[in-house]
């Protein structure tokens, strides 16, 4: 009898790519335009050659095992270096640009993934850009939705975040350190104040972004988020948020950095309070990052030194 192979196949690995991003063996077979069977097929005869499960399969889709997302980290690097060699040697034309993001509601955060997809300068790419609850960034990036997060934490939350995180198998690494600033109307009379008080704020709308089910003071994405406010508005997107700045003189509370060409209207006031504001970007710990995440996160370090920020790595 013929000996049968136990060669693992660089198609193996990109469908294997494919079926984690996508969580779900008949999606992923649709953007590759595999029959699900055969999709199917080749994700088991994968893991029997490999010797150990890499999904758990479910009636809602497949889920990376642990022993499925280490190996994830292996398969995007080999086939990141087979594309390099490729476009070296062969001339083929880089692969599709693929990068998931989630994010706290930061404005530097989309100018980035802007001037990164205007530097991809590919044919052919498909990026997400989720501006989205703190509790779903951190479930994003476990679930490899995501490779990179971009959330907050201060003194007040770390502990919480951080074992969130710890149990997600996500670390947390620092980019920079923001002094609070309430974003408030061009024609609100605090815009044109140096800095503005809690006092000042009393009688203002403070507009929050919701956190849907999982709502807890720690997932805030504002700080002092316990003082008690007599007019409070939770809002989904930032673009309702800065709407309600301009009609109701509402404010909200975040780093200071913003884009003109992203937040027309609206300025940042300094807050007088004791509190600092720690951004940072998470991964998976057992994934490295991919070469396109690396881009993202230089662009991301780009657009906040511009700002004369101080970044931390």
């Amino acid at each position: 009898m013929p000996r049968v192979s136990n060669d693992i196949t660089l198609q193996q690995l990109r469908y294997f790519i494919e079926v984690a991003s996508e969580g779900s063996i008949s999606a992923a077979a649709d953007l590759l335009y595999v029959a699900q069977p055969t999709l199917s097929a080749a994700m088991k005869d994968l893991e029997a050659r490999v010797g150990r499960a890499l999904f758990i399969r479910s009636a809602r889709g497949v889920e990376l095992t642990v022993d499925g997302v280490e190996f994830l980290g292996y398969a995007r690097q080999v086939v990141e270096q087979v594309s390099l060699l490729e476009q070296r040697y062969v001339g083929r034309q880089p692969s599709r640009r693929l990068l998931g993001v989630s994010t706290q509601h930061y404005s530097f955060a989309v100018e980035a993934f802007v001037r990164m997809v205007d530097g991809a300068n590919a044919d052919e790419y498909e990026f997400s850009l989720r501006e989205t609850r703190t509790w779903d960034i951190i479930e994003d990036v476990r679930t490899l939705r995501s490779e990179v997060g971009i959330l907050y934490r201060n003194d007040f939350n770390e502990k919480v975040i951080a074992k969130l995180l710890r149990d997600a198998g996500v670390a947390f690494h620092p980019l920079f350190v923001a002094e609070p600033h309430i974003f408030v109307s061009r024609r609100n009379p605090l815009a044109s104040r140096d800095r503005a008080t809690l006092a000042d704020l009393a009688d203002l709308p403070r507009l929050t972004f919701d956190q849907g089910a999982n709502n807890s003071f720690y997932l805030s994405e504002e700080i002092l988020s316990t003082l008690s406010s007599k007019r409070e508005i939770r809002v989904s997107d930032r673009a309702t948020i800065f709407n309600l700045m301009i009609g109701l003189d509402g404010y909200t509370i975040s780093t200071g950095l913003i884009s003109d060409d992203l937040d027309p209207g609206i300025v940042a006031v300094p807050l007088d309070v004791d509190e600092r504001i720690e951004i940072g970007w998470i991964a998976h710990t057992a994934i490295p990052l991919s070469e396109q995440a690396q881009t993202y996160l230089d662009e991301v370090r780009r657009v906040v030194a511009r700002a004369g920020v101080e970044l931390l790595d």
